[in-house]
């Protein structure tokens, strides 16, 4: 098959999206099909192009044997509605355009949401190509948008779900990542036949047990680290985070590293210098293929989302990176992501937003160095078994292939 797969955000840029967007990549050109990957020119999440791409329309380059056209976009460091929605509607133009250059047909074209207006290109592409339109429902956008405030205005509210129900009407596929994405478009009448569950998850080579080489960098040799990395951003509360770094202050045995960018990572700097919370390493986010390493030298790691409804059919692809490095999760997401953990048996739930139980469950792992060999390994064994992100490539491939007949 020929492949064009549409994700602005791609590598060298760091992010769940990003990782899934490379992963699929990679393994469909292993299993011999022949994928382009159309892509924004790299600014997540700073908001700054490098200089090597200054004066350019398009870019066409190779990333591990991979073809990608990388597009300009309207990219800002200072984040607004405004910059945001110049961000992803440029892409939406330019993108289009890149892609409309590329020489010859393609089988499917593969746009993967959000940002939402990705599918617009990717619908306008499959036309002018002649190609089969595969839309990947990786959040309920505009839905997400609103129920957290970050999409207010009533116009483009209405726009948008007009543009939804475009994509869903055309679609001839329709990928969703999550059991909660799933059913909730088979609650809206989209059947089976078009709507397919790909789900999140990792890759097993990459993630693995790397040692505590680098505790040290995250807090201290002898001390006990509880680790996020991620964004720094609204779903995840990163205030209420802080909050719990502050509760457990008074135990100078556990240390907290927080690793990543995001529009809230000054205010978590300000948390930090206001209270003095001593306990606390902010560190700039790191590229995929050395995260492993900090993952490794923490105790254990934090999975949060805000509480909201919304996240009960949330799969954060980040609890199974923390699994596969045989490390214990402490979950902070209810619905299909708690089902999961609790499968695993790799992990403790803490509810959403609950720092009291929270430190609780940080301070039982901190008591019981079997407890959290024993979670580490079963974590480990059953993401490798049921979210290889190899495996889950060949079911797209599968679909794909069955789409085309």
């Amino acid at each position: 098959m020929r492949i064009l797969y549409i994700s602005q955000y791609f590598p060298p840029e760091v992010g769940a999206t990003q990782a899934r967007a490379y992963e699929m990549a990679v393994n469909l050109t292993r299993l011999g099909h022949h994928v382009i990957v159309l892509t924004e020119f790299p600014n997540h999440p700073k908001g700054i192009i490098p200089a090597g791409y200054k004066g350019k329309f398009c870019s066409f380059e190779k990333l591990d044997g991979i073809p990608v056209v990388r597009a300009w976009v309207y990219a800002r460091p200072k984040k607004s509605f405004t910059t945001r929605m110049g961000l992803y509607l440029s892409f939406m133009l330019t993108g289009a355009v890149a892609g409309s250059l590329l020489r010859g047909s393609f089988d499917i074209v593969y746009a993967t949401s959000p940002p939402f207006f990705v599918g617009a290109a990717g619908l306008w592409l499959s036309r002018i190509k002649s190609a089969k339109f595969v839309f990947e429902v990786r959040d309920l956008w505009p839905r997400s948008a609103v129920e957290l405030n970050e999409l207010t205005n009533s116009h483009f509210i209405r726009w948008s779900e007009k543009l939804e129900r475009l994509y869903y009407k055309k679609a001839d596929k329709i990928i969703a990542v999550t059991k909660g994405i799933f059913d909730a478009l088979g609650a809206r009448g989209l059947g089976e036949g078009k709507v397919k569950l790909v789900r999140n998850g990792t890759n097993s080579r990459l993630f693995s047990n790397r040692g505590d080489a680098l505790k040290e960098q995250l807090g201290g040799k002898e001390k006990f680290i509880v680790l996020y990395a991620g964004i720094f951003g609204l779903a995840q509360g990163m205030e209420q985070l802080c909050e719990l770094v502050g509760t457990l202050s008074s135990n100078q045995s556990i240390h907290f590293a927080f690793i990543g960018e995001g529009p809230l990572k000054a205010r978590v700097l300000a948390i930090q210098e206001e209270n003095g919370l001593a306990n606390l390493t902010v560190l700039d986010e790191v590229s995929r293929d050395r995260i492993p390493d900090y993952i490794s030298a923490a105790d254990c790691c934090l999975v949060p989302l805000k509480k909201n409804p919304l996240f009960l059919g949330a799969l954060p692809s980040k609890m199974f990176d923390y699994m596969a490095c045989e490390r214990p999760v402490i979950l902070s997401v209810d619905g299909e992501a708690r089902r999961v953990l609790e499968a695993s048996q790799g992990g403790l739930y803490a509810e959403p937003e609950n720092t009291g139980q929270m430190a609780e469950a940080i301070l039982t792992l901190y008591g019981s160095p079997e407890l959290r060999d024993k979670m580490g390994r079963a974590g480990r064994a059953f993401v490798s078994e049921h979210f290889s992100r190899k495996k889950e490539a060949h079911r797209l491939a599968d679909i794909l292939e069955e789409l085309l007949g």
